[in-house]
């Protein structure tokens, strides 16, 4: 039960009030069945005269308790009163269960909205090499399956304990009625709960290997819909299909060995439940004399618990077989959350002069060095151009840059201040950022150039869109800037889509605007345009740019030549310098 103690400590109060109900719902219940046996009595023609405490010779040591309670209240044991009572005791009960519910069901929900923010603040809040290895899977799968199964549990938690107190009330009765008969009972009934207790192992172990399958068969999923257009180009999505058939096929099976041992649960439990209080009877009427009646109310009482006991063993097999989720999603959480990237404290940036890599030495792994003793400058102010074959380090240059990286050895400096000594949050206020992929969001141009910042008007996504060279073919679409642009902005040409997404790097007023190869994917004209672009923003904003096209870097006031861990620089003379 370690999952539901983990529940009951992040929700103490909300256990407080759905413990409390339920134990109101339990005890009216209670109250109503022991109204049961007086009733028997008067619907079998006792008289009301012979229903007083020691009244009758034939009256059990719990009825005679019952009618003194009657007694003392001031109500006369008839017909009417005793099904009032029992019509009471179900009403109060109805109404508690449903307090109990509620809130079951508004923790639930709370449950998963809380297990999914915390899990996407602590990925966004992660450090980049940690979100550099975790599949887009596995993350997408535990925001959505993993706080979907986890809320279930506690569900299926909160549910065992609601059918326990029912199981303990119902119990309590018939020991009052007979402890002998009893005791003999649920010890059987624990036999039966010992018996069956292994197909609950078995769920767990298959609600285990669910857990692990859905994070394979999400995080292959996830890679192969990005790669849907090249498979289905090359006639290989036979290929897709296999892999995906595969790993859908093992979480299948996982899937039926849980719901096998669910039903075998369910007929065993009731068959070995019925056969037990059959016995109880016999036990009762041939052994113990007691009355038929009393037999009655407790075949009730007994056949009762047992139900309420062997639904607590399915609904904490359900639970056991939801667990290993929320344990996994703890364990991702836990885990993004201790690579938590410093953002805050540390300097105020201005970037007045300069950005320096100062004999920097970056790896991503030991084997394979990007670079070692590297040394280059981006002056405030200017326009400076990265280039050189893939895999020579343009991109980590940016990385190091915008602090998403930190170097093995040497030091990135802004304006002299190692930046590690630099406040990161405020130094990426300062920043705009253009990716190569131009992804937008299926939204209006206004949200994707503003992403719903409530502090940015209208103006200033034309101020942006206009310094993008953009407001002209905006400003002409049907509804304007409330215009959709699409899944992936697919309504609008390449081109645009690029100089909304310059917009947005530019709606903050950067000092430090970053193209990331930026124009790779453009037409001639379209890059042409986003160059002319770039000339009109010189002066206005630094701008650091990767790119392979040759306008671009005629254009640029620096350009750096990586290679083999070094950067040649060209200046405006045609000189230049070799920095290692």
């Amino acid at each position: 039960m370690g999952l539901m103690l983990s529940f009951f400590r992040a929700y103490r109060w909300q256990t407080v009030l759905m413990l409390l109900a339920l134990i109101l719902s339990g005890a009216a219940e209670g109250i109503g069945l022991s109204a049961l046996l007086p009733l028997i009595n008067v619907a079998l023609g006792a008289e009301a005269a012979e229903l007083v405490p020691g009244g009758g010779a034939t009256s059990s040591q719990f009825e005679e308790a019952v009618l003194g309670a009657l007694q003392r209240v001031g109500i006369a044991p008839t017909l009417g009163n005793m099904l009032l009572i029992v019509l009471g005791g179900v009403a109060f009960k109805c109404f508690f269960l449903l307090v109990a519910q509620r809130q079951v069901g508004y923790t639930a929900a709370q449950v998963a909205t809380d297990l999914r923010l915390r899990m996407l603040r602590a990925v966004l809040r992660s450090k980049w090499e940690y979100f550099l290895h975790q599949p887009v899977g596995r993350l997408t799968n535990a925001l959505a399956t993993e706080a979907q199964r986890s809320s279930a549990s506690f569900v299926n938690g909160a549910t065992a304990i609601t059918y326990l107190i029912q199981a303990l009330i119902y119990g309590a009765v018939a020991f009052a009625l007979s402890w002998k008969a009893s005791m003999i009972a649920i010890g059987a009934g624990a036999v039966v709960i010992g018996l069956s207790h292994f197909l609950v192992v078995v769920t767990r172990k298959a609600g285990k290997r669910q857990t692990k399958l859905m994070n394979s068969l999400m995080a292959n999923l996830t890679d192969t819909l990005q790669s849907v257009k090249p498979l289905k180009a090359m006639a290989r999505e036979h290929l897709a299909d296999q892999v995906l058939a595969h790993d859908t096929n093992r979480l299948n099976k996982a899937l039926r060995r849980q719901v096998l041992s669910g039903a075998v649960l369910d007929s065993a439990q009731e068959l070995m439940f019925t056969g037990f209080i059959c016995l109880g009877i016999f036990v009762a009427l041939q052994r113990f004399d007691m009355d038929l009646p009393t037999v009655m109310v407790l075949v009730v009482a007994l056949g009762r618990a047992f139900v309420f006991f062997g639904k607590v063993q399915k609904q904490y097999q359900k639970l056991a077989q939801g667990e290993s989720a929320y344990w996994a999603l703890l364990d991702s959480i836990e885990g993004a959350e201790n690579a938590q990237e410093p953002l805050d404290g540390g300097a105020t940036p201005s970037f007045e002069r300069n950005i320096r890599l100062d004999n920097v030495t970056f790896n991503y792994d030991e084997r394979h060095p990007v670079f070692r003793g590297l040394s280059l400058d981006i002056e405030a102010g200017a326009l400076t151009t990265l280039i050189g074959p893939s895999g020579s380090g343009k991109t980590t240059i940016i990385d190091l840059t915008i602090g998403l990286l930190r170097p093995q050895q040497g030091s990135v400096l802004l304006d002299g201040v190692p930046l590690d000594e630099i406040d990161i949050r405020k130094w990426r206020d300062l920043i705009g950022y253009v990716p190569q992929d131009t992804i937008l969001l299926h939204d209006s141009v206004l949200h994707n150039v503003t992403l719903g910042d409530p502090q940015l008007t209208e103006d200033d996504a034309e101020r942006a869109l206009r310094a993008a060279g953009a407001w002209e073919f905006v400003n002409g679409l049907t509804h304007g800037l409330q215009t959709i642009v699409g899944e992936r902005g697919g309504k609008l040409s390449g081109g645009q889509r690029q100089r909304i997404v310059i917009a947005r790097a530019l709606v903050n007023r950067p000092r430090l605007l970053i193209l990331d190869e930026a124009t790779s994917a453009l037409d001639k004209d379209s890059e042409a345009a986003v160059r002319q672009t770039m000339e009109a923003l010189k002066g206005q904003l630094s701008i650091l740019a990767i790119s392979h096209n040759r306008a671009m870097v005629q254009a640029a006031d620096h350009v750096y030549q990586l290679s083999e861990g070094g950067a040649l620089r060209l200046d405006e003379a045609g000189q230049s310098d070799f920095a290692k």
